[in-house]
C-alpha cells in the first residue's frame, strides 16, 4: 500500500480538494488522510466522482512506501495492532471508521470471551479477561470518525516457564526466523508470533461487524469443519451462531463435536497437538465488493486468513475440489432472482467471480496445522548453532480450531467492510 502527500495545484468541476476515493495511474490511494513521507515525487490529473459528476485535480504527491512494517491491514478501514504474548498489553487502532456509529461494547467484549484462553478443558489454561479498554476515536457512545484506540492488558503471563529455552529454537516455531531477520527476539511467550495478538484483531472485527449491519444485512458465521480426519457435515446455508457455539468444539454438527472433542482431549493427554479446517459463511453481501488483478476480494481474503497463526490452506467456494469437476459441472448458472436480481443456481465460485462478490454468499475454507509446541523432547539447534534437544514448557492450545472461529469470523469483516468502503468511495453509496 502507497499512501500520498497531496498538494492541489489546480482544480475543475468544483473539487475543492481531494477528500474522496480518486484513481490515477499506479498503486496510489486518495483518501483525504495521507501520512507524510519521504519518496517519489510527481505531478499529474486525478479523477473522482461527486455528487453524479465526475471531477477532477491537478495534484502533486510525495508517495512512500507502506510504514506499518506488516502490522496493519486494510485501505480505507485500516487496523493497526500492537502487543506482544507477555509484554504489558496488546491492543489495536483503527483509521477510516465512518463517523456517527453507535458501538455497542457489550458486543465487542463477547466476541472477545469467544476467543479468550481459559474457556475451556479443550484450550489453553491461561487466565485472561481479555477485557477492552477504548482510548479514544468515541465521544457519547458513537465513532468520531477519527482513530479508535483498543487495549487488552496482559494479566497471566508466566515468561519465567520459557527460561530454560530461550537459547533454543523451538521446532516449527518463530524463534529461529526473527532472530534471522531482527537480531532480537521476545523469547518469552512467542512474542509477536503468538496467536495472543489475534486478541486485537477480534475486538478490531467486532467494530467492523457493527459496521456492516449499518451498511447491509450482513451476518457472518464460522464453524470448526474439520478436526484431523473428523469432518463435520452440515449445509452452510443452514448453520447459525446458536448452532456453533452450542458447544465447546463450535461445531454445528453435534455428534461430530462430539467425536472432535474426545479426540482433542486424547491429543492433550499425550502432550501432542492437532489441526483442522475452519469454514466461513458471509452472507448479505452484495454484487460489487472486489477489484480486479492484485485487490480482488478472494486475494485479499486468502491474505487475511493466511496471515493467522497457524493457518497453513485457504479455500474460496469449490477449492480444490473444483479440480476435479469439468467446466461444465463446476460453473454456476445465472437465473433470474427476487427484484429483478441476478443469482446463480450453485455457488462453487464461493461468492465471488473475477475477483468481485456476486452477491452470492461468500464461503471460504482455512486450514490450520498442529500447534508447534508438543511437550515432548525434540532435537534442534540454540542460538550458536549447536545441537542440542529441547522439551517445552507453558500453557498451550492442544487444538487452535474452537478459539480460531471467532478469529476467522474477525478477519472476514474487517476484510469485507474495507473492500465495501472502497466500492462506495469509488463508485457512490449504494
Amino acid at each position: 500500500m502507497l499512501h500520498s502527500q497531496i498538494s492541489t495545484v489546480g482544480l475543475s468541476a468544483g473539487l475543492s480538494r481531494p477528500n474522496l476515493l480518486v484513481q490515477s495511474c499506479g498503486r496510489v490511494n486518495f483518501a483525504g488522510g495521507p501520512q507524510t513521507g519521504q519518496g517519489i515525487a510527481g505531478l499529474g490529473w486525478a479523477v473522482g466522482f461527486r455528487g453524479g459528476q465526475f471531477v477532477t485535480a491537478r495534484y502533486s504527491i510525495d508517495v512512500h512506501g507502506d510504514d506499518s512494517m506488516g502490522s496493519s491491514v486494510g485501505s480505507m478501514f485500516r487496523v493497526t495492532t500492537f502487543g506482544e504474548s507477555h509484554g504489558g498489553a496488546l491492543g489495536a487502532i483503527i483509521e477510516g471508521c465512518p463517523p456517527g456509529i453507535t458501538i455497542d461494547w457489550d458486543a465487542v467484549q463477547a466476541e472477545l470471551e469467544r476467543r479468550r484462553p481459559g474457556q475451556s478443558d479443550l484450550v489453553t489454561q491461561r487466565k485472561e479477561a481479555d477485557a477492552v479498554e477504548v482510548l479514544s476515536g468515541l465521544f457519547e457512545g458513537r465513532t468520531l470518525g477519527t482513530a479508535i484506540g483498543m487495549m487488552i492488558r496482559n494479566k497471566d503471563a508466566k515468561s519465567d516457564s520459557y527460561l530454560p529455552f530461550k537459547d533454543k529454537y523451538r521446532p516449527s516455531h518463530a524463534d529461529y526466523t526473527y532472530d534471522a531477520k531482527y537480531g532480537i527476539r521476545a523469547w518469552a511467550g512467542g512474542g509477536r508470533a503468538s496467536a495472543r495478538e489475534t486478541a486485537a484483531r477480534v475486538a478490531a472485527g467486532a467494530v467492523a461487524r457493527q459496521v456492516l449491519a449499518t451498511l447491509g444485512p450482513v451476518e457472518v458465521v464460522a464453524w470448526v469443519d474439520r478436526v484431523v480426519d473428523i469432518d463435520s457435515d452440515v449445509a452452510s446455508e443452514l448453520v447459525t451462531r446458536d448452532l456453533v457455539d452450542a458447544n465447546l468444539v463450535r461445531c454445528p454438527d453435534a455428534a461430530a463435536a462430539e467425536k472432535m472433542a474426545l479426540r482433542i482431549r486424547q491429543i492433550k493427554k499425550k502432550g501432542d497437538t492437532i489441526g483442522g479446517v475452519v469454514r466461513c459463511v458471509a452472507r448479505g453481501i452484495p454484487a460489487g465488493l472486489g477489484a480486479p488483478v492484485f485487490d480482488k476480494l478472494d486475494a485479499d481474503l486468502a491474505k487475511a486468513m493466511l496471515s493467522l497463526p497457524a493457518a497453513k490452506g485457504f479455500e474460496v467456494g469449490s477449492g480444490y475440489g473444483g479440480t476435479l469437476l469439468t467446466g461444465t459441472q463446476h460453473n454456476d448458472l445465472f437465473a433470474p432472482g427476487p427484484n429483478g436480481s441476478v443469482v446463480t443456481e450453485t455457488n462453487r465460485s464461493g461468492g465471488i467471480q473475477g475477483g468481485i462478490s456476486n452477491g452470492m454468499a461468500i464461503e471460504i475454507s482455512v486450514a490450520f496445522k498442529p500447534v508447534a509446541t508438543v511437550f515432548h523432547e525434540q532435537r534442534t539447534v540454540d542460538t550458536q548453532g549447536n545441537a542440542t534437544t529441547v522439551k517445552p514448557r507453558g500453557r498451550h492450545d492442544p487444538c487452535v480450531l474452537p478459539r480460531a472461529v471467532p478469529i476467522v469470523e474477525a478477519m472476514m469483516c474487517l476484510t469485507l467492510l474495507d473492500h465495501w468502503l472502497r466500492w462506495r468511495g469509488q463508485v457512490g453509496a449504494r
